[in-house]
């Protein structure tokens, strides 16, 4: 298992998202969330707080 490397700046409702690939950046409330990674894969995410239940739909690139 290699090193890995995540930080995390927030700003609001949006946050930008540093790791080894590249910065990424979401937004979105508590409950719900637009995010796209370093790589380009993009997804929203609806949560329900204080339960730890999530659902992750990935969206498909752009072409």
């Amino acid at each position: 298992m290699g090193w890995s490397y995540r930080k995390s700046l927030r700003m609001g409702p949006f946050r930008l998202n540093f790791s080894k690939k590249g910065v990424g950046h979401s937004v979105g409330v508590r409950g719900a969330r637009y995010s796209s990674s370093a790589d380009g894969r993009r997804e929203m995410t609806f949560r329900i707080p204080g339960t730890g239940l999530s659902w992750r739909r990935p969206l498909r690139r752009r072409r």
